[in-house]
């Protein structure tokens, strides 16, 4: 496993360079600022009680959903100020999605990571104006790129002389309806220097085929996370929630927040074994 690469700091918290893996967790879209908060609280609650740097996520707006009746979030100014109350009196580290320039420099007061979605990972000028802002940057691999074209989307952050940035691994398209991991991807992208994260919710996410909405087989997070663990990352990404049959986004693709515990005690001990911390 290749450990020389360049960690990053998030409020004195190292990601990456072989440390303990940290979690980016949270629901799918902000449902409501009581239910977020709610969420940030819990979710906290027992990644701290296992010793497991948190960054909380949740969206402000999901703009790629199937159907155009589908719910995207309370927008920009809401969904930050709800953000901004999680990160300020709640001391968690938050990331959202951005999908403009636009929304960049607003979103960039409040969050601690940028996240730039899969299906905008080759978006220039977005990645460059994320980049800009000095925040983390977490780019989403887009289900249409092979793990070594990550290195073209990678010079795009370096032409703006930062080098704050996290991969993350999100299935690969393949046939209709379908997302298959290639697990060599891994330790591919890790070779390019950065901590690479690991997201077992969308790997297992089937787009559209519900029809107006995605599906997903839940059922097999737990086992994408460990294996993903056991190859070697640097973080996992979860989206979570209470009910996830209830979730106004991504809720076929959801850990429900009682599994959270049992598997976040399994994925450190195999990144203990892995790691030998």
């Amino acid at each position: 496993m290749n450990l020389e690469m360049n960690p990053i700091d998030l409020h004195g918290v190292q990601l990456g360079g072989g440390a303990p893996f940290f979690l980016i967790a949270g629901p799918c879209v902000i449902e409501s600022q009581e239910h977020c908060l709610a969420m940030a609280g819990q979710i906290k609650e027992i990644a701290s009680r296992q010793g497991i740097p948190l960054i909380f996520k949740a969206s402000y707006d999901k703009a790629n959903r199937t159907s155009i009746h589908s719910y995207r979030g309370p927008g920009l100014q809401d969904g930050l100020q709800i953000l901004g109350r999680i990160a300020g009196e709640m001391q968690i580290p938050v990331l959202s999605d951005v999908h403009s320039c636009a929304e960049v420099t607003a979103a960039a007061a409040v969050l601690d990571v940028l996240q730039i979605p899969a299906f905008l990972s080759r978006q220039t000028d977005l990645i460059v104006a994320a980049a800009k802002t000095e925040k983390i940057i977490n780019i989403k691999k887009g289900q249409f790129l092979a793990p070594w074209d990550v290195k073209q989307v990678l010079e795009k952050v370096h032409s703006t002389g930062t080098g704050k940035v996290l991969i993350t691994e999100r299935g690969t398209c393949f046939g209709y309806n379908k997302l298959v991991v290639d697990f060599k991807a891994l330790p591919i992208m890790r070779k390019f220097g950065y901590p690479v994260v690991f997201d077992a919710g969308h790997s297992v996410q089937q787009p559209g085929a519900q029809g107006s909405t995605s599906g997903g087989q839940a059922e097999y997070i737990s086992h994408l996370a460990r294996a993903a663990v056991a190859v070697g990352v640097d973080g996992i990404y979860l989206e979570v929630h209470e009910k996830p049959g209830g979730a106004l986004s991504d809720s076929a693709s959801s850990l429900c927040l009682k599994d959270l515990s049992d598997l976040l005690r399994r994925l450190q001990e195999i990144d203990q074994l892995l790691k030998g911390y």
